[in-house]
């Protein structure tokens, strides 16, 4: 494993229960999950904050689900991963070093274009949103892509307290990355760090916004219909996009946010529209949740959307055994 990796610990679950990744240019799977615990903070209070401990509580969470994969969903109508071998692996945790954010970030580019470059789908456990950040730079040999980000906030400022690469810039470092070529920005609703500026900033790149109350309204597949069909999609979710009623662990919860099956929806959809390349799950707060509530929401929304590539044919082959996940 490269030195910029911390695999998971002996003892502690990987996500339900995959083969921990020991050869990080060496994957033998279709999916690999990633830990990213934090990006660049706004003060000093600390690098982690609220949500540097997701990326385990998510793991944690995951084993709930686990046992029941090859049991019969009614949501896919079948197993969940549609009778197909996925290969799954947990390749732990990108290593931070206090303070050196900039060398993070590298790292974190270099591993998600390790990955990507053995044509293996890279999950990510955030982390704060600043963490989308180098994810999606280190896609910059495997565009074009369009972001779809689902989010209670338009995450489009340039800098807070001098620092660009933040939780609240996001999109903004996103846009001006040659190999995004659209985005789509859904859930918006309230108010939080943008200003008009940032508004009228994202609308003149181009992206398509849709609020909470517009999803609510016209519902999903209208919604869908937004996004650019036959797409290389690259989709951040921030947890606070689902109403705080049933994702309240995070730090900027509004009300009036997405359900679960609105959230479940719009996934599934990107997935029918075109090639999902990567997801992120980002803003998970586990010291502000109830019940582990929002990290076992998240894991079961990570797993409805290997569930859509499964079914889609876009991720596995056809299982020897049902619904078994090879390492």
């Amino acid at each position: 494993m490269p030195t910029n990796m911390k695999p998971v610990p002996v003892g502690r679950p990987t996500f339900v229960g995959a083969p921990r990744c020991e050869h990080l240019d060496r994957l033998e799977a279709d999916v690999a999950i990633v830990g990213v615990p934090h990006s660049t903070p706004y003060d000093v209070q600390g690098p982690v904050g609220l949500s540097g401990d997701a990326p385990n509580a998510v793991r944690e969470q995951s084993m709930r689900l686990a046992p029941y994969l090859t049991h019969y969903n009614f949501d896919f109508e079948g197993d969940i991963l549609a009778n197909r071998t996925v290969r799954i692996v947990d390749c732990g945790d990108v290593a931070m070093r206090p303070g050196a954010y900039q060398e993070n970030r590298r790292a974190v580019s270099s591993v998600i274009g390790t990955i990507l470059s053995q044509g293996v789908v890279p999950i990510v456990l955030g982390g704060d949103h600043g963490v989308s950040i180098p994810v999606i730079a280190g896609f910059e040999s495997f565009g074009p892509i369009c972001v779809v980000q689902i989010d209670a906030h338009l995450d489009w400022r340039d800098e807070i307290n001098g620092a660009h690469f933040g939780q609240s810039s996001p999109m903004r470092r996103a846009s001006e990355m040659d190999w995004v070529d659209s985005m789509v920005q859904i859930g918006l609703r309230g108010t939080g760090s943008a200003r008009l500026q940032e508004v009228d900033a994202a609308r003149d790149f181009g992206s398509i916004l849709v609020t909470a109350d517009e999803l609510h309204t016209a519902g999903v597949e209208k919604v869908l219909s937004k996004v650019p069909a036959g797409a290389r999609y690259y989709v951040t979710v921030d947890i606070d996009a689902l109403d705080p009623s049933i994702a309240p662990g995070t730090g900027f919860p509004l009300f009036g946010g997405l359900s679960y099956y609105e959230a479940t929806g719009l996934l599934r959809g990107i997935v029918s529209r075109g090639c999902l390349v990567g997801l992120d799950v980002v803003e998970i707060a586990p010291s502000l949740d109830t019940g582990n509530t929002t990290s076992f929401l998240a894991a079961q929304l990570i797993l409805n959307t290997l569930g859509a590539l499964a079914h889609g044919g876009q991720i596995g082959s056809a299982a020897t055994q049902e619904g078994e996940i090879a390492p």
